[in-house]
C-alpha cells in the first residue's frame, strides 16, 4: 500500500459513498485509477467492505469510558468470556504493559456504567482496574 492508496483510504473513510468522480478530483486522480485502485484494495483484503453509521449509533452512548483491567494468573481468557457477554461492553483489548485488557464501554447513563464496572470488578481474578470517561470524540473514523 502506498501513499495514493492511504489518501484514497482517509477520503473513503471521511466518506464512503463519495462517486469515484469526487474522490478522483479530491485526490488528483483519474476516475479510472481510484476505480482500479479500489478494486485492488478490496481484491488484497485491505479493504473488507464498506458500512454506514448511523445517527443513533454515534449518539446511543452519551456515557463511554475505558476500563483497564489488571488479571491474577491465567485468567484473561474466561474474564475476556465474561465481558462479551455484558450488553455494556462495546470492545474488548489485549494490550502489553500495566494492564492485561483494556474495554470500552458504552451506556445510557453514569449509575448505569458504574453499575457495570462493579459488575467486572467483582469477576473471579480480576484484581485492579482503573477507569477514565471519554468527554468528547474529536476524530471518529466511524464518522
Amino acid at each position: 500500500m502506498d501513499k495514493t492508496d492511504e489518501r484514497l483510504i482517509a477520503a473513503l473513510r471521511h466518506d464512503a459513498r463519495a462517486s469515484l468522480s469526487d474522490l478522483a478530483m479530491q485526490l488528483e486522480l483519474s476516475r479510472t485509477t481510484v476505480r482500479t485502485r479500489i478494486e485492488r484494495l478490496q481484491s488484497r483484503g485491505d479493504i473488507l467492505g464498506f458500512t454506514v453509521v448511523l445517527k443513533e449509533d454515534v449518539l446511543r452512548d452519551p456515557v463511554r469510558g475505558l476500563m483497564m483491567i489488571g488479571i491474577e494468573g491465567r485468567g484473561a481468557a474466561r474474564i475476556t468470556r465474561q465481558l462479551q457477554g455484558l450488553p455494556e461492553v462495546r470492545a474488548i483489548h489485549t494490550t502489553n504493559g500495566r494492564w492485561d485488557l483494556i474495554v470500552e464501554l458504552g451506556t445510557e447513563t453514569l449509575e448505569t456504567l458504574d453499575e457495570a464496572l462493579a459488575k467486572i470488578r467483582m469477576f473471579d481474578g480480576v484484581v485492579t482496574s482503573e477507569t477514565n470517561l471519554l468527554l468528547a470524540t474529536k476524530k471518529d473514523s466511524r464518522v
